[in-house]
């Protein structure tokens, strides 16, 4: 059985060594975070992206160090996300839910080691160190462990390492084609890839997918911009009360595993004593919410007119869904009402 890398002994986060498994590494091998196709696609390479302590970088300049004897899988990994990508949202889902994982996953943890390496400049004193956020180290820890996958070919034994959502934006309302967010705290990601929106939670094993499976079936169909952020919102905060980490444990393939896997991962939470969900709060929720509807101008005390019941824009007052055209309805009323 291959022996798992652990980044965190030593913080080696930094250039020269592989991200996947500790190898030393030339200066020239490296990948991006965000992968060629995807820069390429929508203009990045010199776009902006701004860390956690407001300094400046660009998109092409991030990169991970990668052993070359890797790069192949990583190419094929996003050989097959980019084709999927090109048939839209319905061929994104369809992709096997640990290759999507894995894909989202590499980008957030690069990510990550940005902010990291960052954080260790000796003239940067961030607010919120996050070598020192223990909770947080938790949490990647086990976060880590899971994407070592992207390494070997790897069985998730009856779980998935997270939970992974594509929906579909409608055409017909205007939207940026590209957007990128993440929430490093809880692990969460989003990209927006034309009229494809990619939301994922990182390192809850499923949970948060088992909870909203409802919502999910009755957001396929196409979307206001405001009704994906809303779904956004649902799943951000989730992952803000998910209380349980998983505790990961890589063993040898057996002769029940598929013939392919070199490493089976599997995942334990103890769901007799502990909780898997802190209570929900409406107030914590509309905060959230507020944040992720900035750009329609919906303050915090309109969705919270009912506190026992925050405005939606996904269901209607009588909480079923609602399509795209009556969203755009609701939404021109609350701008009139101001």
């Amino acid at each position: 059985m291959i022996t798992l890398y652990d980044p965190f002994e030593g913080m080696q986060f930094g250039p020269g060594r592989c991200f996947l498994t500790g190898q030393p590494v030339g200066p020239a091998d490296t990948v991006p975070v965000f992968a060629e196709w995807v820069q390429a696609a929508y203009g990045l390479a010199e776009r902006p992206i701004y860390l956690l302590d407001q300094s400046q970088t660009t998109y092409a300049a991030l990169r991970l160090p990668l052993t070359p004897a890797l790069r192949p899988r990583l190419q094929a990994l996003e050989d097959e996300v980019q084709q999927a990508a090109l048939g839209g949202p319905a061929a994104l889902r369809a992709l096997p839910p640990a290759r999507l994982w894995q894909w989202a996953a590499k980008m957030f943890y690069g990510i990550f080691a940005a902010e990291l390496v960052q954080q260790q400049q000796p003239l940067i004193k961030p607010q919120y160190p996050l070598a020192e956020n223990v909770q947080l180290l938790r949490k990647f820890r086990p976060f880590f462990q899971l994407l070592q996958g992207l390494r070997v070919p790897t069985d998730y034994a009856d779980f998935v390492p997270g939970s992974v959502f594509v929906l579909e934006v409608d055409d017909h309302y205007e939207a940026p084609v590209f957007e990128y967010d993440d929430d490093l705290n809880t692990l969460v990601f989003s990209i927006k890839l034309g009229n494809a929106v990619v939301v994922a939670s990182l390192i809850d094993i499923g949970f948060i997918g088992q909870a909203m499976r409802q919502v999910y079936a009755e957001a396929q169909r196409p979307l206001h911009p405001v009704q994906v952020a809303e779904f956004k919102a649902r799943v951000y905060y989730a992952a803000y009360l998910l209380a349980a980490i998983p505790d990961i444990y890589p063993r040898r393939p057996g002769p029940l595993d598929p013939p392919s896997a070199e490493l089976v991962l599997d995942a334990l939470v103890d769901d007799v004593t502990a909780t898997i969900f802190n209570p929900w709060e409406n107030l914590s929720y509309g905060h959230v919410l507020t944040g992720l509807w900035a750009r329609w101008g919906i303050s915090e005390e309109v969705i919270l007119r009912n506190p026992f019941q925050p405005l939606s824009l996904l269901y209607d007052a009588a909480m079923q869904p609602q399509p795209a055209e009556a969203a755009t309805e609701q939404l021109n009323v609350l701008s009139f009402k101001g």
